[in-house]
């Protein structure tokens, strides 16, 4: 009987039609094979293609944007390598009647005439009578004698 309560006449069935629609290995077909299977959709390769391209740009995005800043960050370091050495060279150039010693700090000042001195005297140590026109900076000799700023 059919699903209408009818007999099924198997004269006017095609076997070999139907045999078509089975297989000895379920799992390799696209479709339920049986009425009540699981319903099997076909994926979408487009949609899996744009998913995995989408998420592979955020990724290199992500890792570009690392790179750039470590890039940044040793671009700022060099900078202030450079500017340590301009600093440097202008120490050495200064008046001083001393041999600094590293890890030291000392006072790089501004006389009147506008030349540049070192000194060992801290502003606040010279009281009312200090001898330059301005505090330029105070620098502490490092170990490859630069000058770090403090100021």
């Amino acid at each position: 009987m059919d699903k209408k309560g009818r007999k099924v006449n198997l004269e006017h069935i095609d076997l070999e039609k139907e045999k078509e629609k089975t297989t000895d290995n379920p799992g390799t077909i696209a479709f339920p094979h049986t009425v009540g299977g699981a319903l099997i959709k076909p994926e979408d390769r487009g949609k899996i293609r744009g998913r995995a391209v989408s998420a592979m740009h955020q990724q290199t995005d992500r890792q570009m944007k690392q790179l750039y800043d470590q890039m940044q960050l040793l671009v700022d370091q060099a900078n202030q390598l450079k500017k340590r050495v301009e600093v440097s060279e202008r120490i050495y150039l200064a008046q001083m009647n001393f041999e600094p010693l590293i890890g030291h700090t000392y006072y790089l000042y501004e006389k009147k005439d506008g030349q540049d001195v070192l000194s060992m005297i801290a502003p606040e140590e010279w009281g009312k009578s200090m001898p330059y026109n301005k505090l330029l900076s105070k620098a502490t000799l490092m170990a490859d004698h630069t000058w770090e700023l403090e100021k």
